[in-house]
């Protein structure tokens, strides 16, 4: 994981630099980018009783965006406006895999429920963005 400041969103590469963001030939693009919620990721990180000092970096659940301040919808099909220009549909929950599991035992459960593994989509218009950039829900 690399932590940025900024970075270059594209349909065709998804975040730049990170190659899971590329669609592959005949695919879907429908995990291209990833989103994650700062209370869903604390809510787990409460029910695993880590606090303080002892809480997980959020980069541990391997997400392109860790959002604050804004509670997404628990469904699919709505844009994600984030900057200017750059426009996320977003095509599905993301649930937790196994790899959580391995990081901190209960992890994968503690993400498990409401959506608090995070959100994913796929990127509709490319957009230059910033930590601290605004970020809306568009119907």
């Amino acid at each position: 994981m690399e932590l940025l400041d900024t970075a270059f969103v594209t349909q065709e590469r998804g975040l730049d630099g990170d190659f899971r963001g590329r669609i592959r030939p005949g695919g879907k693009g429908r995990r291209q980018v990833s989103f994650l919620e700062a209370e869903s990721w604390y809510a787990a990180m409460a029910e695993l009783g880590l606090e303080g000092v002892d809480k997980l970096p959020w980069h541990t659940r391997r997400t392109n965006f860790f959002v604050e301040g804004l509670r997404f919808p628990r469904e699919d099909g709505y844009i994600v406006a984030v900057g200017q220009s750059l426009r996320i549909w977003i095509t599905l929950e993301c649930d937790p895999c196994g790899r959580m599991e391995e990081l901190y035992p209960g992890l994968e459960a503690a993400l498990t429920p409401d959506w608090r593994g995070g959100l994913l989509g796929r990127v509709v218009s490319d957009g230059m963005i910033a930590v601290g950039d605004e970020i809306r829900i568009e119907k």
